[in-house]
């Protein structure tokens, strides 16, 4: 059994940050690729941010300048450093972390976080 857990969340005036973690649990061999998406009512679920197992980045162009994703890989965490939100930013984010196995990967998701970007 494999658990993301998302935490940090909530409710930011624009211009403010927000920093989300994403911790996996359970039956881990080994962690590929690891992500951030959002998905704001009426839309689309989109990437945010990703980042592989040995720490190279792309970003969504919306975000680019003001997100840092990361990775602990001691701790089975990825970290969303959000800057000067914007209302436009209001959204659930979802951790995502593809599992690899000898012979086998898998995508595992999170519950979900709302951050809501409003004065």
């Amino acid at each position: 059994q494999v658990q993301l857990v998302e935490s940090g969340g909530g409710l930011v005036q624009p211009g403010g940050s927000l920093r989300l973690s994403c911790v996996v649990s359970g039956s881990i061999y080994r962690i590929g690729a690891m992500g951030w998406f959002r998905q704001a009512p009426g839309k689309e679920r989109e990437l945010v941010a990703a980042i592989t197992s040995v720490g190279s980045t792309n970003y969504a162009d919306s975000v680019k300048g003001r997100f840092t994703i990361s990775r602990d890989n001691a701790k089975n965490t990825v970290y969303l450093q959000m800057n000067s939100l914007k209302p436009d930013d209001t959204a659930v984010y979802y951790c995502n972390a593809r599992l690899l196995w000898v012979g086998n990967s898998h995508d595992y998701w999170g519950q979900g976080t709302q951050v809501t970007v409003s004065l």
